[in-house]
Formats: structure tokens, sequence, C-alpha cells
């Protein structure tokens, strides 16, 4: 301890001498720097470094502020990048460039900048055709790209003088403008605010960027441990969100810029307000009225001529699914859309509005949906749901397929449950640019329409009973044009034993007896139980003819025939009530009648009280 004692306040006194000494160089050097380091050696030296950056020529019209407190920095006003030649295009200005500097290498008569500061830079950007994006010409970022490109492996290997220091770049208020030689679009982003980290060339690279584009803030994060590779155009792992307030994504694989088949990793998006989005984008889709919000998550992988979603989940509305979906090009180079989805519930009225409507041109992609969006794009796709919809008609555990190719769509319902019956449909456009028309089969067997008029409050005498429907529609216009009266087609309808809801035979017969018309509500006040229905009718110029529709009771059968114009909701039936057994004919015989006027209550006639004679009495 003694010893100890001893050497202490010898080291402490060394230690203290060394630090003074040091702090005095330090201020020396602080004071006298600015009158050893020359501001043109500075500005020479940051014009050089963006020259050799970008390969272009630099010019910096304001006179540069040193600060060397508390670290050295320099400041200069009025950058422009342009091209090396007399009136060179400009690539790129800046009001005001700030950069740190290094005293020692200043001192020697060289300057080195690190951690940069834009203020309200611009910036243009050309993407060619390719996909790559022109950095440079032929500056330092640009040999250390082509490096990269000439080479064969997946990593970056430069020599160390190559290997560049790079810093951190600030960018405040600035501005981006790209154009697209590839789509022939331009894209800007205003009120640019950015953070990037990036230490040397053959580092990773992390950037933060907040702007404004198309009138909605956003912000990108973007993180990359090969980025010179990435922009070089090849495949690298590479993590990257985009927020706004209408849509939100996170991409996380391997990402390529002039390729996107070579795309693997997992993809997450949503869309909070599909209208919204749509318009902000530009973009149209058919049925877009009925989406209101999305969301996607998948995993994405390379096929040949596109990408694959394999487990792949997302919700439309209140509509979730799951299942695989691929996206690729035919041979004729038109985009495909393939895939089998299993919702939980499902809105058919979007598959179906694909079949007739027709979208406008000038869009970002006029080359998918310019026009009909079934001439532009083919699709192959296995829906399958739980619970399904179409308008009021409800469907259990449905199977459908939806199929364009070759000039040709169709939408299957291959099986489903249909009001505790089951129901197959088939629904064509045919060919001529599908211009041609198109038709229309439905097949219901055993279903409760007593319960669908029920649930769909339908008025009227209707039969309450479970049966079958064949229907069979179709019209030589085009579908988005065709109306009902350029439908033609046929029905039949079959059931068994039911209840004629609102239709009393008895008081049918006591009326007609004395009345020379009455209303069908004067009838209503009970119904008619039928053993069996048939109804067979064609359609034609917007109306159904009845060839016959025949109700068979226990002691009495009505038969119909006749014209049903749908644009006015009318009736003009002839028809006859009798005995079904016809020994009971003379107890029960035939009554001839005509229904006409407008449902649900028409007016009936008796035949029989219109062929009395004018002076005869009616009571």
């Amino acid at each position: 301890m003694r010893s100890a004692s001893r050497w202490l306040p010898t080291v402490a006194r060394t230690s203290g001498i060394v630090l003074l000494t040091v702090l005095i160089v330090f201020a020396v050097f602080r004071a006298t720097a600015p009158f050893l380091i020359s501001s043109g050696l500075v500005r020479s030296g940051i014009e050089k470094a963006l020259s050799d950056w970008t390969g272009y020529r630099a010019q910096i019209e304001g006179d540069p502020t040193l600060e060397f407190w508390p670290t050295p920095r320099v400041t200069l006003n009025q950058v422009t990048i342009r091209e090396p030649t007399k009136n060179g295009k400009v690539l790129g200005h800046v009001d005001s460039l700030s950069a740190d500097f290094s005293l020692l290498t200043a001192l020697r008569g060289r300057a080195h900048f690190h951690e940069f500061h834009f203020l309200r830079p611009v910036i243009y950007i050309r993407r060619d055709e390719t996909g790559l994006i022109d950095w440079t010409n032929e500056g330092r970022l640009s040999k250390a790209i082509e490096q990269v490109e000439a080479s064969s492996g997946q990593s970056v290997s430069m020599q160390k003088e190559q290997d560049a220091d790079i810093g951190t770049l600030t960018i405040e208020d600035g501005s981006i403008e790209m154009a697209d030689e590839r789509s022939g679009n331009v894209y800007k982003m205003n009120s640019v605010n950015a953070d990037i980290t990036w230490p040397r060339l053959s580092r990773p690279m992390s950037a933060v960027i907040l702007g404004r584009f198309n009138g909605q803030d956003v912000k990108i994060d973007f993180n990359s441990t090969q980025p010179l590779m990435l922009f070089a155009g090849k495949s690298v792992d590479a993590r990257t969100s985009f927020s706004s307030p209408l849509i939100n994504w996170t991409y996380a694989g391997v990402t390529s810029i002039s390729d996107f088949s070579a795309l693997a990793g997992n993809l997450d998006l949503s869309i909070p307000n599909m209208p919204s989005f749509l318009a902000w984008s530009g973009e149209h889709l058919p049925a877009a009225d009925t989406l209101q919000n999305a969301a996607l998550n998948a995993d994405i992988a390379a096929i040949p001529n596109g990408v694959r979603f394999n487990n792949l989940n997302f919700k439309v509305n209140d509509s979730a699914a799951s299942g695989v979906m691929d996206l690729s090009y035919t041979a004729a180079g038109k985009p495909k859309i393939s895939g089998t989805l299993a919702f939980d519930q499902m809105n058919i009225n979007p598959f179906l509005a694909a079949f007739s409507m027709r979208l406008a041109a000038g869009t970002a992609i006029d080359a998918l949906i310019n026009g009909n969006p079934l001439q532009r794009l083919d699709l192959d796709m296995r829906l399958s749901s739980n619970k399904a919809w179409l308008g009021p008609f409800q469907f259990d555990n449905i199977g459908a397929s939806l199929l364009v190719s070759g000039g040709k769509a169709k939408f299957d319902i291959g099986d489903s449950g249909f009001e505790g019956g089951a129901l197959t449909a088939h629904l064509e456009v045919t060919q001529g640019d599908f211009d041609g028309g198109g038709k229309l089969q439905i097949s219901i067997r055993n279903a409760d329409f007593g319960g669908l008029f029920a649930r769909l409050k339908l008025v009227g005498p209707l039969p309450m009973t479970t049966g079958s429907l064949d229907l069979s529609l179709g019209t030589s216009k085009p579908i988005w044009a065709a109306n009902l009266g350029d439908v033609a087609g046929k029905m039949r309808f079959t059931a068994q034993a039911g209840s004629f809801r609102q239709f009393n035979i008895s008081a049918f017969r006591a009326l007609a007896s004395d009345k020379t018309f009455f209303r069908m509500s004067d009838i209503a006040d009970t119904g008619f139980d039928f053993d069996s229905m048939d109804v067979d009718a064609n359609f034609a110029k917007g109306s159904a003819e009845v060839h016959s529709a025949k109700i068979v009771g226990r002691n009495e059968t009505v038969t119909l025939n006749g014209v049903v114009p749908f644009r006015s909701n009318g009736l003009a039936l002839s028809g006859a009530i009798e005995a079904s057994d016809p020994a009971a004919a003379a107890e029960l015989p035939m009554l001839p009648f005509f229904i006409g006027g407008t449902w649900p209550d028409p007016v009936i006639s008796p035949v029989a009280t219109l062929l009395q004679k004018p002076n005869q009495p009616q009571q």
C-alpha cells in the first residue's frame, strides 16, 4: 500500500498533463482550421465527389459555408447535376447540400465527405425497357453496378478501393420523378423526407422514406443485405413495407427490380377502403361498387411465366377464402389467373359482373382491362363456399368454376344446395368479341319454393310447394346490352302436393255464377290444396307465353294458358276449372274464365257470364 501511494500521484500528474496537452492542441487546431482549410478546396472537393459518384457534371452556384463545431461541416447552395454536355439535361437539383468532412484529410489537400443532408432535392429517374434503373453515367456507382451485373455469383465482391464509404443520407422536403419506359408512365412523389443508412457499397442498406404520392401520405421501409446487387437487377433477399391510409403491404423474401417472376417470399397486403383505393390508383375493376375492403397473405413462388400464391388467405368484405392461385402469361402474352379457392361465404355478383361490363380505357393497365375484361384476361378458377348468395338467393355448399379462354367465357355451378334442394347452373358468353350474346341454364330439384316466396315477401296467389325447375334462356345481343325483351327461352316447373295460397276455389265458383267480373283479392281468404302442378312456358320479346299450366287438386283441376308481359307486370290468361274425376263432371261442371290486368290483383271474368244476353238480370 505504501508503495502504491508513492507512484499514484506521479501517474495522476502525468495523465493530467497529457490530457491538458491534447485539449490545448485540439482547441488550437479547431481555432486555426478556418484559416488553414480553403473553402475553395472543400467546394471543389464536393463537386468532384458528386461528379465521381454520378458520372455527371455537378455545378454549385452559391458560396460554401464552413462550420467546425461540433464537427467540421460544409454547406453548399443551389447544386445542380446535369449531363456532361453544353446544354445537358438536368438530372437533379438541390437547394442546399451539407456534409461532414475530415479535418486531417482536408489539411492534406484532399476532401473526404460523409453524413450528407439534402434540402429540397429534385431527382429525375429513368427505368428502361428491361426494368433496370438508369442510375448514373459511368460514375462510381454505375461502375460498381456494372461490375455486379457482370459477375456470375450471388455475392458482392469488389476491391477495397472500389468499396467506397457512403454513410448516412438525409433528405428533407424533396421530390422524385420516375419515367417508366416499360409502361410509358411517369410517377411523382412529393414532400419526400428520408433517412438512408448505407455504410459502404458492399454493406447492407436500410431506408425509411416518407412522402406524398398522388395526394396521399405514404411511408416506405426498406432493408437489404445486398442493395448493390438489387440495383444491378439481380435477385436478393430484402424486406419492403409500404404504408398509407388506403393500402398497406409488406413483402419479405427474394426481390428483383427487373424480373418480378423471380419473387419468392411472403406478401401481406390490406386495403381498408377499396373504392377510395381504386379512385386513388386510377384503376377500374368489374363490380367495384360491391367491394369495400380486402386483405391478402400468401407465400409467393416463381413458376414458368408467372408467380404462384401458395398458402393464400384473403378476405373481401366479410368473405374469407384460402387456397392456391397462379398469375401467369399465356403463349400469346395474355395474363392468366388460375387456381382453387375455398370461401367461408361468397357473393357471386362480382363473378357474374365480369360477363356484363365493359370498362373504359385510359388507365395504367390498359393492356389488361381496356374493353371487356374477358377479352384481356384468361381465367381458370375453381370456387367453393359453405354459403353463397346472388342477390336475394342463397346457396349452401356451392361448387363452381369460372373459365375464360380462347374467346369463350363460362361460369358453372356444378353442385349447390338451394332452398332445401339442389341447384346446377351454366352461364356462357359466346364468341364474336363477346358481342355474340350468351345463354343461361338453371336446373333446380326438390326446392322449397313456398319458403322462397315467403322469404322474398312476394304477394299474390303463389304455390307453396316443394318443386323442380328447368330454365333455359338465351340472347343474341351482347349480355351487357340485353334487356328482357331480347331474351328468349323456355321453362318447365313441376311440383308434388302443395297449396296455392290466396285462391279459394269454392268462392271462385260462387262468384262466377252471378258476377260478370271480380278481382283475385275477392277470393283470397283461403288457399287451394293440390296434389301436383305442371307449368310449361316459353320466353320471347319481353313476355312469357304459358303453353300449359295444370294444377291438379283432389276434387278439381285448374288449367291456364296465355301471355304474361314482363314490362307491364300484367296478365292475359285463359283458363278453366273442372272436376279432377270425370265421374264428378255433373257435380263440378267445367268453368272457363279469363284473367287480365295487373299482378297481384288481376280481374277474373267467367266466360259463361260474359256470354249471357245483356237483358238478363245480374245479381
